[in-house]
């Protein structure tokens, strides 16, 4: 478990605590947490991270009232660059969301630029919000290039290790091809556990790497390990990213996880070594 668990900035939060839904407009429900907090259990230099990217969310129970009462629905696209100060706090973002249900509006527009401002005030620097009408949002379309993909679930190994283990990735490096390979690889096990509340949380994650070739099994095996594993979406996907750079050293590497939604709400954290954006891949699970 994180031993940053403890930290004074999470004992503020409503996450595990009995919350009311508030239905009107209030901008003062998002809750922010400080990326710093595991980026010093990882020993990262906030002012020169080891990876570029963002956090993707999608919104699908977001609605308020227009100028004469009738309700609008949309679905919600959110991005929040890696390099904010802080991760929007889930069940915060949920009530928030809420809070525009029996809110009038003018437009749609009006709607997309208060979510922009308020999102950028808590996460600390410039978030991107667009709106979509529930039968046209494109990036929702389930991605065609997962094909490109190779499943690593398939592979035959004996497990009994439910806490995350870095050290599994010592065996990681393909003794048996020591050329320099590219490979794309998706596993649909990795789960752990909010930090706060325990529950569960469930993603497809998708491995694009460059360099010596990565043992498919040990890799698998050290997914695995994070089922038990307490920390926040994001978190676990840096976490990731740096343990494979560190035991295998790759030339290039981009992660990309798509978690389920819970509350309307799934959570996609993308990193990469080169690449700034997410790309539009919505899985079958979410």
């Amino acid at each position: 478990m994180a031993n940053y668990q403890n930290a004074t900035e999470l004992s503020k939060l409503t996450l595990g605590k009995s919350t009311q839904y508030c239905s009107e407009y209030t901008a003062d429900l998002l809750q922010g947490v400080p990326r710093s907090l595991n980026r010093d259990d990882l020993a990262l230099n906030q002012s020169n991270l080891p990876f570029i990217g963002e956090d993707v969310w999608y919104g699908y129970e977001l609605s308020w009232l227009n100028e004469k009462g009738k309700p609008v629905v949309a679905v919600a696209e959110f991005r929040f660059a890696c390099t904010s100060e802080n991760i929007v706090e889930s069940k915060s973002f949920k009530l928030y969301l809420n809070s525009f249900n029996q809110t009038r509006f003018a437009s749609i527009k009006d709607v997309e630029q208060i979510l922009t401002k308020d999102l950028s005030k808590i996460a600390g620097s410039k978030a991107k919000v667009s709106l979509f009408g529930v039968d046209h949002c494109p990036a929702l379309d389930i991605a065609k290039n997962s094909d490109n993909y190779f499943c690593i679930d398939g592979e035959d190994i004996s497990i009994d290790n439910y806490q995350y283990d870095a050290k599994l990735l010592a065996e990681a490096q393909n003794k048996e091809h020591d050329s320099q390979v590219e490979e794309y690889l998706v596993s649909h096990l990795l789960k752990s556990n909010c930090l706060i509340t325990n529950q569960p949380d469930w993603a497809s994650i998708y491995i694009h790497y460059r360099g010596n070739a990565i043992d498919h099994a040990a890799l698998l095996k050290y997914l695995i390990s994070f089922r038990q594993h307490n920390e926040f979406h994001e978190q676990c996907v840096e976490r990731i990213y740096c343990d494979l750079q560190q035991f295998c050293q790759l030339d290039e590497l981009t992660i990309f996880a798509r978690y389920t939604r819970r509350g309307g709400l799934d959570i996609n954290p993308f990193r990469s070594s080169h690449i700034n954006q997410a790309p539009f891949a919505r899985t079958l699970r979410q």
